[in-house]
């Protein structure tokens, strides 16, 4: 994924099917500089990493 595209959906109200390693994810933030997402699985929301934009594959 780009890092355009992960801020639209970052900042949209709206779910998209996003994955990380085969995981649903939800992208919390977008760091432009650092070309990282902080994400977290549907599964475990208190889980929060930080990962490479480019790692992130939207379904």
């Amino acid at each position: 994924m780009n890092i355009g595209r992960a801020k639209e959906i970052a900042e949209s109200a709206e779910m998209y099917s996003v994955t990380f390693n085969g995981n649903p994810v939800i992208i919390q933030h977008v760091d432009e500089q650092t070309k990282t997402a902080r994400i977290y699985t549907k599964a475990d929301s208190e889980k929060e990493i930080d990962v490479p934009v480019n790692d992130l594959i939207e379904e």
